[in-house]
């Protein structure tokens, strides 16, 4: 696609897998070819007024970047700074800066323009050995899960399935490159333990340290700016959709086509109260939107998260009950619980 293609059809975001509105790119003030350059490898959103923000790493990203580097150490010499790149989820390259050497690798975590990412700065460290096959271990720092309802079954490292595909997939490259037969990489987070204090690890049933994620590969920036933009979309939205996260956004693009799709996060008693009169459908992942209809929705069900609830017992009347409870409330706004394949839970309209 040459550039005045582009310019009218806009920009393909391969995290949020759809086309950038050529009108929100008319509005940026940075040049086009940066512009686009940005958005196509996943690292900058461009914002409906124009503005734009970065995009940050997720701990797998990080993780896999590190992996590869410790790998490469083992044969050959990196240069402190060096940067080290790996194919992330949505299948763009992302490159992080290492210090590696002799099997062992540092890279920081960079969270982009995410305001509340307390993993933002934090070490990640790989330390790699020659094998016989190519194998990951968890060492300090990352947490244990302890509770069902998670991608990770009890007593595992909480070390996301995607995430961890792509440090495999990270350490092939690595074992390709250096002629090695394999390599066994051990993870480990100084401070890991003290860092998940800060986090929701321990309410969700993971201990002992953080979790390694990363469904995109990228954080999502968020702060309180991005929060006011949203709901000034609500308020000019016609036909709408308010979902919690991107997952949700992205689903929702496909199952409402002709409806503004607005990204509201936790916001939704703000994003609600401007939609009373109008066609609104509230779609996503359950955790957030069944908290938000009954915050006290766990109590008495033996579950720790909604998460769990749902993943164990997705017919629980506890469910029913609570999409019950918003109905009276907002009597026309339809909600859409979905799974994360995008599939239905449940649907009131």
């Amino acid at each position: 696609m040459d550039q005045d293609q582009a310019r009218k059809i806009g920009v393909y975001d391969p995290v949020d897998k759809s086309f950038v509105s050529s009108t929100w790119l008319e509005k940026s003030k940075i040049p086009f070819e940066e512009l686009k350059k940005g958005i196509e490898s996943g690292r900058l959103l461009l914002l409906p007024d124009g503005s734009v923000l970065r995009r940050g790493y997720t701990t797998g990203t990080v993780t896999a970047v590190a992996a590869k580097a410790a790998v490469l150490s083992l044969k050959k010499e990196l240069k402190k700074g060096e940067i080290v790149t790996i194919e992330t989820p949505v299948g763009v390259r992302a490159g992080l800066p290492v210090s590696a050497s002799r099997g062992q690798a540092i890279v920081i975590k960079d969270a982009g323009d995410h305001e509340r990412d307390v993993t933002n700065g934090i070490k990640i460290v790989a330390e790699a050995t020659e094998h016989e096959k190519i194998s990951v271990e968890a060492g300090e720092g990352i947490g244990i899960v302890t509770r069902k309802g998670l991608a990770v079954d009890v007593g595992k490292p909480a070390i996301n399935p995607v995430a961890l595909k792509h440090i495999l997939k990270a350490i092939q490259e690595a074992v390709f490159e250096t002629g090695l037969k394999g390599a066994l990489v051990t993870i480990s987070v100084p401070n890991g333990e003290e860092i998940s204090k800060k986090t929701r690890n321990e309410k969700v049933g993971v201990v002992g340290g953080i979790s390694i994620l990363g469904s995109t590969g990228f954080v999502e920036p968020w702060n309180d700016d991005l929060e006011e933009l949203f709901i000034d979309m609500v308020k000019k939205a016609g036909k709408v959709v308010l979902t919690t996260g991107r997952l949700g956004a992205y689903h929702s693009k496909v199952l409402f086509q002709g409806y503004d799709v607005v990204l509201v996060g936790s916001k939704i008693s703000e994003a609600v109260k401007h939609t009373l009169e109008k066609d609104v459908i509230l779609c996503g992942l359950p955790g957030l939107i069944l908290k938000w209809g009954n915050p006290k929705i766990l109590e008495e069900t033996g579950f720790l998260t909604v998460s769990e609830l749902v993943k164990t017992d997705p017919s629980h009347e506890v469910i029913d009950d609570t999409l019950q409870k918003i109905k009276i409330k907002y009597p026309k706004l339809r909600i859409v619980l979905l799974k994360k394949d995008g599939s239905i839970l449940r649907d009131t309209g």
